[in-house]
């Protein structure tokens, strides 16, 4: 597993725009000063004439995406996940969510492995900030192969999505004949004794939690969530019906995110031990990626820590 290719997925999301641009004519792509780092400038040298830059004025840029949508344009407005969900949110909240508008937002650098640019930078607030706009989509892919999936899904489903990448280039484990579906999880992994959920970068994570585990005699089920908003509840109820305990992990806050929307699912219809592992109500500070994944506990080590306590 050591040589698996890496590929950071925002360097997904630019390759899947210029491919789908290519097909469809009506997909425009909008940036906020920052096409180098959002790989958005791929679609920009394909189709210059599609992309447009909004200069560092991300609600201005999200009501012009508003707009194009309003016209019959499909937009896809990227940004910084901190600029895209934080500083405009007023604008995505009342000038996208709640006229329901076909706009799609691609948010790059979510979460602690933005790294070196800090606690500013380190968005860990973005997945609660758009689970809480009605009608609003949001996904969050696990590799190369399914952040260009969820891209495709993205453009041919009708209303608002918000889409996370980052900035770190993780394992690619999907096989090219993967089917991503929104609104559908994943099993990576059958097992019966506890069921790990995760999504984003922290699915890779899983993975090899879950084979760790197994080496120590507990049988993890691994699934992978891409979609937080609409949760696959149908699996997750399995998922813990089957097992009876459950661990959530994401790159994000413990509030308001994957965890939280296991947890409300879980409490109402079928309540069940849960330990949420993401960033614990904290913020993150400048360092190398892979060093601060370790520091806040998203890491396979710590998936592996808190499934035995949870299963001694």
């Amino acid at each position: 597993m050591a040589d698996m290719k890496k590929v950071a997925t925002r360097d997904s999301y630019g390759a899947a725009l210029a491919a789908l641009g290519a097909e469809h004519p009506d997909l425009v792509v909008l940036d906020a000063d920052l096409a180098g780092a959002t790989k958005t400038g791929v679609f920009k040298k394909a189709f210059p004439d599609r992309h447009f830059d909004f200069g560092i004025a991300e609600g201005n840029m999200m009501a012009a995406a508003a707009g194009m949508a309003a016209a019959g344009l499909v937009p896809f407005a990227s940004s910084f996940a901190m600029f895209a969900a934080g500083r405009a949110f007023e604008q995505v909240r009342n000038s996208i969510g709640y006229p329901n508008l076909n706009v799609k937002i691609g948010a790059t650098h979510g979460g602690i492995s933005v790294g070196e640019d800090g606690a500013s930078h380190q968005c860990c607030e973005d997945f609660a900030l758009m689970r809480s706009i009605p009608g609003m989509t949001v996904i969050c892919p696990a590799d190369d192969i399914e952040a260009k999936a969820a891209v495709k899904a993205a453009y041919e489903y009708e209303g608002p999505v918000y889409l996370r990448f980052g900035r770190l280039a993780v394992p690619v484990f999907h096989s090219e004949d993967y089917q991503f579906v929104i609104g559908k999880g994943e099993v990576i992994q059958d097992g019966t004794d506890v069921a790990i959920i995760a999504n984003g970068l922290m699915v890779y994570e899983a993975i090899q939690a879950g084979e760790a585990l197994k080496e120590a005699g507990i049988n993890a089920c691994v699934i992978n969530m891409p979609t937080i908003k609409p949760l696959d509840e149908e699996l997750v109820l399995s998922a813990a019906k089957k097992c009876g305990k459950v661990i959530t992990c994401e790159e994000h806050s413990i509030i308001g995110g994957l965890g939280e929307a296991v947890c409300s699912l879980l409490s109402e219809k079928l309540p069940t031990p849960v330990r949420r592992i993401g960033v614990n109500d904290e913020y993150g500070h400048s360092g190398p990626a892979a060093a601060l994944l370790k520091q806040f506990g998203l890491s396979a080590e710590h998936i592996v820590e808190v499934a035995k306590e949870l299963c001694g």
